[in-house]
């Protein structure tokens, strides 16, 4: 007999994006995770606007906002000389900034969102090992208290870093390597009076060689950095232990730990202005690795964040690649657990999320040995790939083919933002995003004339019967076009945004995914085409 639907293995961020969103779904699960508390560390800071977004849909990004600092750009100094100021802009249609956020607050307020939703963590248990077969998994969990226990559970889900169990259990090949330098990390509060809300990374270069390097990324308080820099000789952990270990994280009780005084004598040589530390909250050494999972999971076992992939930590990509692992495979999990996920749905989790974690290993292991300035991009585009905007499944199996000419997002693609669209009950305003929060599949039908919305109703209604309770439709009228008639909820497109930002035509059909991912695009639509790639998703 089936325990639980779920069994999600460890509760940092990624674990519980994963645990909330099969929560939110109706999806019953257990969290697991070894520590017996959450940990004070300010490991993974940098928020992405895409992971906001997600946030959003998930229903705890006002939380979020109130407790973050806006990241406003970076600066650059070489051999005391600063050399340039990039400041982070997005276009408008953007509608979240980069942010900074300590990971134990990122930890809590989606803690806080499972605790709503009806899960919690079960602390100071861990997986100690794993079967499966075509119907379920068998679990063997160990409480702190030394108890064990059998636990049966259709799907497990490897959330827990990168010593993971779970990929260790698949016999999961995690190839890669380590970089050769050794770093140390520190919470401090410093007294400099350089802009407010800008990293700051300075450097000292010899014959072209960084030599010496302090990267400071501000954190919510006064003056407050975590600090990372070039570890001294006698915190070095391979002259410690006589090996050179790869070491995947924090360094724990391995050795002596960073004081203040070492992170003061590298602001003494590499501060760009005079200023002293204080206030030290945690320290670390630690090594930089970078592996790839061969396969994202096995059967009814998944692995995602540092499970599946580490990388250097330039751009703040780890964490937020991880919960978009964790939130592309939630829906699906959910569908499946549900009956309803089409064949080849549960693979699409691989299909689709591999290729962004070889990219993103690709490319911060490119800019951790040559700099952003190796970046091949421009700077547009480079901007809106590290606020994870451009990360697309154009070409998977579960995506269906472009069937419109049009100057906007294809099949694939991330479903952007568009405000001005006006409900005739409201005298105000609201975004697509806000339209699209907290649904499932959602169905835009787009009108540019008073004949298109004729059959809207009858279109929408073929989609739903393909679906059942798996489907929203909304019809998108031009601002002139009035449709009296129709059944379906209607708002205007009253600035125009939604047919610029679409390139939307008269009469289309805009399929958005769970996750906020464009399936399908047809023209005109017709209930024929959108039943047949919704029955290839959901099964039925």
């Amino acid at each position: 007999m089936i325990d639980v639907d779920v069994l999600v293995v460890g509760a940092g961020p990624v674990g519980l994006t994963a645990a909330s969103e099969l929560q939110r779904r109706g999806i019953g699960c257990r969290v697991v995770d070894r520590l017996r508390a959450r940990q004070p560390f300010a490991k993974a800071v940098g928020v992405q606007p895409r992971t906001l977004e997600i946030w959003d849909r998930m229903g705890m990004v006002r939380e979020a906002l109130e407790t973050a600092i806006p990241l406003k750009g970076q600066l650059l100094y070489v051999n005391g000389e600063e050399q340039a100021r990039i400041d982070l802009t997005l276009p408008a249609d953007v509608p979240y900034t980069f942010a900074a956020l300590p990971q134990y607050e990122t930890e809590r307020l989606l803690e806080e969102l499972l605790v709503r939703l009806g899960g919690q963590i079960e602390r100071g248990t861990e997986l100690v090992s794993f079967a499966q077969d075509d119907d379920e998994v068998r679990a063997r969990l160990a409480s702190a208290s030394g108890g064990t226990e059998e636990l049966r559970a259709r799907y497990l889900v490897g959330c827990d870093g990168a010593h993971s169990v779970v990929r260790k259990g698949l016999g999961l090949a995690f190839e890669g390597a380590a970089l050769p330098e050794e770093y140390m990390l520190g919470d401090v509060e410093v007294d400099w009076d350089l802009p407010v809300g800008y990293t700051v990374r300075s450097s000292h270069v010899v014959d072209g060689r960084t030599d010496d390097l302090l990267v400071c990324i501000p954190l919510p308080g006064r003056r407050r950095y975590r600090m990372s820099m070039l570890t001294p000789p006698e915190l070095s952990q391979a002259r410690q232990t006589g090996k050179d270990e790869v070491v995947h994280g924090l360094s724990g009780d391995r050795g002596p730990q960073p004081g203040l005084e070492h992170i003061q004598a590298v602001l003494d040589r590499l501060s760009p202005v005079p200023t002293t530390a204080s206030s030290l909250r945690w320290s670390s050494v630690f090594r930089i690795s970078h592996r790839l999972v061969d396969r994202y999971g096995q059967g009814r076992v998944f692995v995602a964040g540092d499970a599946a992939h580490i990388h250097p930590p330039t751009g703040a990509q780890g964490m937020n690649t991880g919960i978009q692992d964790a939130y592309n495979l939630a829906w699906k999990l959910a569908a499946a657990v549900r009956g309803r996920a089409g064949e080849g749905l549960l693979a699409s989790y691989d299909t689709e999320r591999r290729p962004v974690g070889e990219e993103v290993v690709r490319r911060t292991l490119r800019h951790a040995r040559s700099g952003m300035k190796s970046d091949p991009d421009d700077p547009a585009t480079m901007m809106r790939r590290e606020a994870q905007l451009l990360v697309g499944y154009r070409g998977s199996p579960v995506v269906g083919p472009d069937g419109t000419a049009h100057d906007g997002p294809a099949p694939g693609d991330r479903a952007p933002d568009c405000g001005g669209l006006e409900y005739g009950l409201a005298s105000f305003p609201v975004r697509l995003f806000t339209l699209l929060r907290g649904r499932d599949h959602t169905l835009l039908l787009y009108a540019d004339d008073e004949e298109q919305p004729a059959r809207f109703d009858e279109v929408a209604a073929a989609a739903e019967r393909a679906a059942p309770g798996l489907l929203n439709a909304c019809a998108i009228l031009a601002p002139k076009v009035r449709a009296p008639g129709l059944q379906l909820p209607v708002v205007h497109d009253g600035l125009d945004e939604f047919r610029s930002m679409y390139g939307a035509r008269g009469g289309e059909a805009i399929l958005v995914r769970p996750d906020g991912y464009l399936g399908l695009r047809i023209t005109p639509a017709t209930g024929p085409q959108l039943r047949s790639y919704l029955e290839m998703l959901v099964g039925t």
